[in-house]
């Protein structure tokens, strides 16, 4: 594993669900803390209810988390117990999109991109400011289960990242009144990073399926000579729309754009989303040569774009907008999964060319 110097640091964790989970909240038991004022605060703001409602909302997921994937419950008991607070408390944590997305959206741009066979992901993460700090990086090497990376939040078991299978996810938020039976987001993020191949962590979508609305940017690095093989889903209760690549390129923001969608739902996009995408797509369609070298370093530039601002793919602090709605970049994350390969930088990817780089090959 290679460490350069970096703001973030890997927090190792391996053994069964529960002890992976009782060691992160044992290290992280200060920034879980923090994370349950800020939430509290964020579910004031967004949807005007108290931490307690909160918690109280998150307990009607638990039994759908049970059916889909019991395991993980086992996790978040042992960040509960590892960080001296109420399971409840942490399964609200690993539920807050489906309470508080149904008024508020993060920035969040995603692309994949298919070159030289090589496959590649990487996204931006937006979000409130006040979350910069408790950014979190697991390695988790479980009991007879892919190893994996995680970038995410203190107490919550998964967002964005990759396997040692050369599996890997990002996500966009969207922001949706629906809601109905599945996995809530984050929870099946974790589970198709521990999946084995592309059609089991397909299955997480259109078999699981996602409680609440979600785009799910899926990426496999085991497609032989092609090099690796990315879709788009627009995850929901019901099947997921598809977003196949074109020239392997895969791009999306905080919309819902996929085509002949089994099961629409409706989205309630930020004025911001649609001017991303076109901008991701000029960046990568037409500006990026076909025979161009791909590294971290170009990818991160891609990601670095300020133009259009405010309301540009890295996201800055921005005064015209309520202080409950602004989103900046929180962290930035470039993986190769052929490789299997991923790169971190904490905070927006303009300012420093600091990274954090984790090899599971």
């Amino acid at each position: 594993m290679t460490l350069p110097a970096s703001p973030l640091s890997v927090t190792e964790l391996t053994g069964s669900h529960h002890e992976v989970g009782a060691e992160h909240g044992r290290i992280h038991r200060h920034l879980i803390e923090r994370g349950i004022e800020v939430y509290g605060q964020l579910f004031q703001d967004f949807v005007g209810i108290r931490w307690e409602e909160a918690r109280d909302r998150a307990c009607h997921f638990e039994a759908q988390i049970a059916q889909g994937f019991p395991e993980i419950l086992e996790e978040m008991n042992g960040i509960a117990w590892g960080a001296d607070v109420d399971f409840i408390d942490i399964l609200t944590l690993n539920c807050r999109s489906e309470i508080a997305l149904t008024q508020a959206s993060g920035g969040c741009s995603a692309f994949s991109l298919q070159r030289h066979g090589k496959q590649w992901l990487a996204q931006n993460w937006d979000w409130r400011h006040d979350q910069l700090d408790n950014v979190v990086a697991l390695h988790i090497r479980g009991d007879g289960r892919p190893a994996l990376v995680s970038i995410g939040e203190a107490g919550m078991v998964g967002k964005v990242g990759l396997n040692d299978r050369g599996i890997g996810v990002c996500l966009n938020a969207i922001r949706s009144q629906t809601c109905g039976v599945g996995l809530p987001i984050h929870i099946a993020l974790r589970k198709i990073l521990e999946c084995d191949d592309m059609p089991s962590a397909l299955a997480v979508a259109t078999h699981d399926r996602v409680c609440s609305p979600a785009h799910f940017l899926l990426a496999s690095a085991q497609v032989g000579n092609e090099g690796g093989q990315a879709v788009g889903l627009e995850v929901q209760p019901g099947e997921p729309g598809r977003i196949e690549p074109r020239n392997g390129i895969v791009t999306h923001t905080n919309h819902l754009y996929a085509e002949d969608t089994p099961c629409p739902v409706q989205d309630f996009p930020r004025t911001d989303s649609r001017p991303r995408l076109c901008r991701l797509d000029t960046l990568l369609h037409d500006e990026l040569p076909p025979d161009a070298d791909i590294d971290e370093a170009r990818l991160f530039g891609i990601l670095s774009d300020h133009q259009g601002a405010p309301l540009s793919i890295c996201r800055h602090f921005n005064p015209d907008q309520p202080a409950e709605e602004r989103m900046e970049t929180l962290f930035s994350v470039v993986m190769n999964l052929s490789e299997r390969r991923l790169t971190l930088r904490h905070g927006k990817p303009c300012e420093s060319d600091d990274s954090l780089s984790i090899s599971l090959s």
